[in-house]
């Protein structure tokens, strides 16, 4: 069968010429194969054998050929093709050549009309035989390669349909789980007892159709209309002219499938009292149709045969004869006759399916009645203007509407409508798949309540656009489908590449906007054109239709053209990487992997972890947790950038606070490190495993993990690992540094940056980190140290996170240099900017900056503020490395505010949770302690607990740390009544601020020591 491109209409193959609307019929094109979605019918013959042991086989063959036309004949009118006949079954399929939105529902009945179809020929049979003849039929939809020179469908739906039948009872019909769904608002069904099918793990569920209704079924409305106030005005308006003027009018409302059209038209009906109100609708398919709806109308309105002969001829008198202009006049005289006691409206569905001669009575009746008000509404797809250019255009006496989609806050009010509330994510996916088509919004809503919040495409909408696309010319599918694979914005330059044997892309873009498939768009890549699919689901309409060789192929040739068009892409390596990886999968469902497959797939997996690489540059751990983890699922098991890659899976995780997953990653790269053998790979799971204890693990003692991470930073030198040695360097560097050896910890880190600058410069941001911290708590002079993170920040190395963190660390700074008011606000931005980055471990950690700033400014109520927000965070992370510090400065907090039960509560859990070599917690929280037992009295007790804390910092070189600790222990004195030692204490306090530059400190000390 060749498609009419101008009306849609199936023609003989051959044929040059529409049987329908006469138009030129475009050359066939060459087969090509195509992923499709389609129904197949399976019927069989039960009683054929014991037919053939009473009968000579020459009567037999008769039989049968009879049998075989009249299947065919039933087939072929309800739009099916009979693809083959296998002994006495017969297989048709619905949707080949082209689909139709109706395709489930035509091949029901079609299945149905096979039932009731062998009437005379069994009447026949049992006067000469004594038998009848009984089907068993199956009915299945799902998706099928077709398109090939023989033309058969081949898939898993095919052999479903076979097995339905083969289960069928003589006389009964099967329909498949998903024909059912596309067709139960038309049939009458019950559900059949599971199917056990050979090459089926799970049985098959089969519903037994009892009847289909001979009527297109309507489509409920389930929400109140959304977004039309315009149009309802504009009908209302026409339609008062037509009454008030006693004039015909013509008004088309323009839409696409699901866009509002038929809703629009009930809302507005429902407006109306005192009129005439009848319906007819245009059938996509069947013989002699051309004044079907015509048919409808008089059946409705009541009009007799006898009432005017030259209507008999479409009311089923065999007899008469009349002309298309004499049926056109005698129903324009009928209509002016109802009209003259009250207004008529008569509505016409889908009159793009409408044949030459029904299209040609409805103008003839807008143009030519006179002095009867007929309001003539019609409702239809924008296709319709390419087989009538001129409808309604330069009428006075007529409209043409064409109906947008929704915008996208109308489209969120309609879900709003169907829903008692729903996810903002899921909300935004719906939006963004539906492109504003209300339809679309309703199914989709439905589906995803009836599947738990998964958004799919319901299978309603995916035959309403394959039918939509299978009516479109070769060129212009061919066209589509390069275009879906760039993705829903596409560029002209692509399409020109992966279709290089289309000479008019351009043209055919410009059709396909108009068509309304596809809207220009702002390009991403320069000098070129940018065009959006109307709606995702299109896109993937026309992409699913495509082979999966084709794909690869595809995606292959886009990979390579974005690469030479492509290259100010901030995210070019995320695309390509997609696009490669997506040929390799497609060539591997289809197998077996050649070299080429294999070679797509490591430049897939290199993109991918550079892209994978630069999120966690930006903190976007999600991300970079997809990349990598893409990327290792593409390599060899034993490969050696695979197993590295598993490694950075466990660090991403636990750098993004998913401590369960790190773990479970760990356990993998430490196994496949070992089988591999590879050495380099064992030492850098063994520095993940330190990493994830420091956040996990309260025991872990930090010099023993200092002694660890020493020795795998020698490992990994014998091993020549120079970019593992950057983070074994830097890792020891941290632990020198949480040990409160800043010195010790600053040469580590010096380390670890000179060989990130030498070997891959975005590892400097995570030691520039750490570096800046030293430069907080170490014997750096606040002034100097000030004037390095300016330098740091100045360098522009990394990403978000690293200037943010730095800049919270030189806010501090600032504070204790006086400048509290301005430090705290930088302070507050660099923490706002780490929640704005999702990175929730140190945003939350880094609370205890703002926390320790604020209680240096004497702004105690402030610091509680900032570190209650961190502490929640932490423990809803189960992060007990910073929780622990983060705690110990509360109890701070809660003291200076004067809540001592709370302080001491705050330290005791900053106890509980600490390594017993934990020096900075253990001395912040035994210092809160001792000053809580002094004001209570027990100066034992506070003289305990502030010797503790004084001897775990004497060691270090935390200058800032060991002034505070002086001051709690100047507080205990004084209220033990040991004024020398308080003096002392606050000398102390004086020396080190000042040592540090500490202004706000050593301020306090003056003030309490009585100095100005």
């Amino acid at each position: 069968m060749v498609v009419c491109a101008s009306c849609g209409a199936e023609n003989r193959e051959g044929a040059r010429f529409c049987d329908s609307c006469g138009a030129a019929l475009a050359e066939a094109a060459p087969a090509r194969e195509v992923r499709k979605v389609v129904t197949v019918l399976f019927c069989d013959v039960t009683g054929s054998t014991a037919l053939g042991e009473r009968i000579d086989p020459e009567s037999l063959r008769r039989v049968m050929a009879r049998y075989f036309e009249t299947a065919k004949a039933i087939v072929e009118r309800h739009g099916g093709t009979v693809e083959k006949f296998i002994g006495d079954a017969v297989m048709a399929v619905f949707g080949v050549p082209a689909v139709h939105e109706d395709d489930a529902l035509r091949a029901v009945r079609a299945a149905d009309g096979l039932r009731g179809g062998l009437g005379e020929l069994n009447d026949e049979l049992e006067g000469s035989y004594g038998t009848r003849l009984e089907l068993r039929i199956g009915v299945n939809t799902g998706e099928v390669v077709t398109g090939t020179e023989e033309r058969l469908a081949t898939g898993d739906a095919v052999n479903v349909a076979a097995r339905l039948e083969q289960a069928a009872e003589p006389g009964e019909i099967l329909l498949g789980e998903e024909t059912y769904r596309l067709v139960r608002n038309a049939v009458e069904c019950e559900p059949a007892e599971p199917i056990r099918a050979k090459g089926k793990y799970e049985p098959l569920q089969a519903y037994r159709l009892r009847s289909v209704s001979a009527e297109a079924p309507a489509r409920p409305h389930g929400a109140p209309m959304v977004g039309r106030e315009r149009q309802g005005k504009l009908l209302e308006d026409a339609f008062a002219a037509v009454a008030a003027e006693r004039a015909c009018h013509l008004f088309t409302i323009l839409g696409t499938a699901g866009v509002g059209k038929s809703r629009l038209a009930d809302e507005f009906l429902g407006t109306l009292s005192g009129v005439t109100s009848v319906r007819g609708r245009c059938l996509s398919y069947g013989e002699g149709i051309s004044y079907w709806p015509v048919t409808e109308v008089l059946k409705q309105i009541g009009a007799a045969e006898t009432e005017n002969e030259a209507l008999a001829s479409i009311l089923g008198d065999d007899s008469a004869a009349s002309t298309p202009d004499e049926i056109a006049w005698a129903f324009r005289k009928l209509l002016e006759s109802r009209a003259a006691e009250r207004p008529v409206v008569v509505v016409f569905d889908d009159v793009h399916w409408g044949e030459p001669a029904f299209l040609d009575l409805v103008e003839h009746v807008a143009d030519l009645s006179r002095g009867a008000p007929i309001f003539l509404l019609c409702m239809a797809r924008p296709e319709l203007l390419d087989r009538r250019p001129t409808w309604g255009g330069g009428k006075l006496n007529a409209t043409n509407v064409l109906l947008e989609p929704l915008a996208p806050e109308e489209a969120g009010d309609l879900i709003e409508a169907l829903t008692d509330g729903i996810a903002e994510d899921l909300r935004e996916r719906i939006l963004e798949a539906a492109g504003g088509n209300p339809l679309f919004v309703e199914e989709m809503v439905a589906m995803a309540a009836a599947e738990g919040g998964e958004v799919s495409v319901p299978p309603t909408i995916q035959a309403l656009l394959a039918a939509r696309l299978d009516q479109l010319e070769p060129g212009e599918r061919g066209v589509l489908e390069c275009a879906a694979i760039e993705g829903l914005v596409f560029h002209r330059g692509a399409v020109a590449a992966l279709a290089p044997e289309e000479q008019q892309v351009e043209g055919r873009l410009v059709t396909l906007v108009r068509k309304d498939l596809v809207r220009p768009e702002q390009p991403v890549l320069p000098g070129d054109d940018a065009y959006r699919f109307r709606h995702l689901l299109i896109r993937d309409t026309a992409y699913d239709a495509l082979p999966k060789a084709v794909r690869a192929e595809l995606h292959e040739r886009f990979a390579l053209w974005l690469e030479e068009h492509g290259a100010a892409l901030v995210e070019l390596d995320e695309i390509v990487g997609y696009h490669l990886e997506q040929a390799y999968r497609y060539r591997s469902e289809l197998g077996p992997n050649d070299d080429a497959a294999d070679s797509i797939a490591h430049q897939a997996a290199r993109r991918l972890l550079a892209a994978g690489e630069r999120a966690q540059e930006r903190a976007d751990f999600p991300a970079a947790r997809n990349l990598i983890g893409r990327a290792v699922e593409l390599m060899p098991a034993d490969n050696h950038e695979r197993l590295l890659a598993q490694v950075d899976l466990a660090m991403v995780a636990t750098n993004g606070g998913s401590y369960a997953e790190a773990r479970s990653f760990l356990t993998a790269a430490e196994r496949s490190a070992q089988a591999a053998g590879d050495e380099v790979a064992q030492v850098r799971a063994e520095l993940a495993e330190l990493e994830l204890g420091i956040h996990t693990d309260s025991s872990l003692a930090l010099t023993a993990a200092l002694s660890r991470g020493r020795d795998c930073a020698a490992r990994l030198e014998q091993l020549g690992d120079e970019e593992g040695l950057v983070w074994a360097d830097g890792l020891v560097g941290k632990f020198y540094w949480w040990t409160g050896r800043t010195g010790e910890a600053q040469r580590w880190f010096a380390r670890a940056r000179e060989r990130a600058a030498r070997v891959k410069p975005r590892l400097l941001a995570e030691v520039d980190t750490w570096w800046a911290f030293g430069l907080w708590s170490g014997p750096e002079p606040v002034d100097s140290a000030i004037e390095q993170c300016d330098q740091l920040l100045a360098e522009g190395v990394g990403g978000a996170e690293r200037e943010a963190t730095v800049r919270m660390i030189r806010a501090t700074l600032r504070v204790m240099q006086g400048d509290a008011s301005e430090g705290l606000a930088e302070a507050q931005e660099g923490h706002g900017v780490l929640e704005d980055i999702g990175h929730r471990v140190v945003a939350a950690g880094t609370t205890m900056m703002i926390g320790e700033g604020a209680l240096l400014a004497g702004n105690p109520a402030a610091a509680e503020e900032a570190l209650s927000e961190g502490y929640d965070m932490l423990k809803e992370l189960s992060h007990s490395g910073y929780l622990t510090s983060v705690a110990a400065t509360r109890a701070q907090a809660a003291l200076e505010l004067g809540r001592e039960d709370r302080a001491v509560e705050l330290a005791d859990e900053a106890l509980g949770l600490v390594a017993e070599d934990d020096f900075e917690p253990i001395a912040r929280s035994r210092a809160v302690r001792a000053v809580v037992f002094a004001r209570r009295g027990d100066y034992e007790g506070a003289a305990r607990e502030i010797a503790d804390a004084v001897q775990r910092v004497e060691k270090t070189d935390f200058l800032t740390l060991k002034a505070m600790i002086a001051l709690a222990e100047a507080e205990v004195a004084a209220l033990a009544g040991r004024p020398d030692e308080e003096r002392d204490a606050l000398r102390r306090a004086l020396e080190l601020s000042e040592q540090k530059g500490d202004r706000l400190t050593a301020a306090r000390a003056r003030e309490r020591m009585g100095d100005d």
